[in-house]
């Protein structure tokens, strides 16, 4: 059974730091591309971060130079480290992991940055 377990949502004061942590199971992680999308109230999915078993990172524009995305292939984790946050970061927050053949998403936690 796979499962991706997100852990670190919160609220917190704009212009601080979170730090989200996905744990997995049930897959080869090492293999997966792995990585952050979040959904705000009335608006689409939309990625924030991932990145690839080589270590390739592809972020969005909205948070370059803020949040940070890691993996550890041992730990089978992938963090977010996420600074300088802002009102606009307000979201769900879902871990994803994904090959060429397989999707598989976290439940979601929420982070709220309050102005």
């Amino acid at each position: 059974q796979v499962q991706l377990v997100e852990s670190g949502g919160g609220l917190v004061q704009a212009g601080r730091s979170l730090r989200l942590s996905c744990a997995a199971s049930g897959i080869p992680f090492s293999l997966y591309v792995v990585g952050w999308y979040r959904q705000a109230p009335g608006k689409q999915r939309e990625l924030v971060a991932s990145i690839s078993s080589r270590g390739s990172i592809n972020d969005a524009d909205s948070v370059k130079g803020r949040f940070t995305i890691s993996r550890d292939n041992a730990q089978k984790t992938v963090s977010l480290q996420m600074d300088s946050l802002k009102s606009d970061d307000t979201a769900v927050y879902y871990c994803n992991a994904r090959t060429g053949t397989a999707t598989y998403w976290g439940q979601g936690t929420q982070v709220t940055v309050s102005s």
